[in-house]
């Protein structure tokens, strides 16, 4: 049981450094144009409450906060960046300005990558930069009393790797251990929402063929990756990745987001820089807007509120990240 309850095709990438970092790539189609981009860089001059804090003992497992004025309990953006898991850096929050002009303090967090994780010797890799951002949050979650924060209304967002991490959150069973002796560990891992720009929904190679015939990202989460040393050769193990499915197939299962869809799940936002090609060859595979059509069905099956929005899609609410997460997170409480 789960327990809480125009300019954007060219602009897209710039304002969410992790798909820069990741993969730059223009849409395989040209994009209709889009209302606004998806986040504002982050205002300069801006610098954490407090920088730096540990969440673990490993240098990459530390966060940055940004606290909002307030006299009650504020909600939290908890921010994590992209990079492919490879890369990248908790720095430039996307609206961070307006995030706190909401009331809304912002959490930014580093997180151990996938390279690390296999010259370590882990199994499956992705396990480390995942649970690294669950521990983070409910670390953030253990200081509510002394950082003013609202517990129950956290939302995820981030790009590309980010996003994916930032899903797997927001879908996962609950990751707490209410009998463990650490404090820590006794809080929560659910979010209130959570709001993505080029996610990847799935880590199933099969999937990912299927709907995007030129997929080539997702291999390392699992160890196909010839020399974690090089961050280049991190795409070039997918037709081994796709011939050995069988054998990881209880891996994917437990780290791709969308196996984790149900009942209950929190309200999602989608936001990708090109409209879908079910099917074809796209210029950027791993930030396909493709990754969401199968997933938005999944959600709505399940009765699960999933925004996606690209150039061109209908019923769009929330043209942007931060209208969304702002919805969300300063809506009325319910009597």
């Amino acid at each position: 049981m789960k327990k809480l309850g125009l300019l954007l095709a060219t602009l897209c990438a710039f304002n969410t450094p992790a798909l820069a970092a990741d993969a730059p790539a223009k849409p395989a189609t040209k994009p209709t144009p889009a209302p606004t981009p998806a986040a504002k860089p982050a205002a300069p001059g801006l610098s954490p409450t407090h920088a730096n804090v540990a969440y673990g003992t490993h240098e990459r497992q530390v966060l940055d906060f940004y606290q909002a004025k307030s006299d009650t309990p504020t909600p939290v953006v908890f921010h994590i960046h992209g990079g492919g898991w490879v890369a990248g850096d908790k720095k430039g929050v996307g609206s961070l300005d307006k995030y706190l002009a909401a009331g809304i303090s912002v959490v930014s967090i580093n997180y151990r990558y996938t390279t690390q994780a296999q010259l370590a010797g882990v199994k499956p890799p992705v396990s480390w930069p995942l649970h690294d951002a669950a521990r983070a949050l409910q670390f953030v979650r253990s200081q509510a009393g002394a950082w003013n924060l609202d517990k129950a209304r956290i939302g995820a967002t981030g790009g590309s790797a980010g996003a994916c991490s930032s899903l797997w959150l927001a879908l996962h069973d609950d990751l707490a251990d209410p009998k463990s002796t650490d404090p820590v560990a006794r809080e929560s891992t659910r979010l209130w929402c959570a709001a993505v720009n080029g996610a990847q929904t799935s880590l199933d190679p099969q999937q990912l063929k299927e709907w995007t015939p030129n997929s080539r990202y997702g291999g390392h989460a699992f160890g196909f990756m010839p020399d974690p040393k090089d961050n280049k050769t991190r795409d070039t193990q997918f037709a081994a990745f796709l011939a050995a499915r069988e054998s990881v197939l209880p891996w994917i299962k437990e780290y791709s987001p969308m196996e984790h869809v149900s009942a209950g799940d929190p309200p999602l936002y989608l936001l990708y820089s090109g409209p879908p090609a079910m099917g074809q060859e796209q210029k950027d595979p791993t930030h396909t807007s493709n990754y969401g059509v199968k997933f938005q069905e999944k959600c709505q099956a399940a009765g699960v509120e999933c925004e996606f929005v690209y150039p061109g899609a209908p019923a769009v609410k929330h043209p942007k990240i931060d209208d969304f997460l702002i919805a969300k997170l300063k809506a009325p409480r319910k009597p």
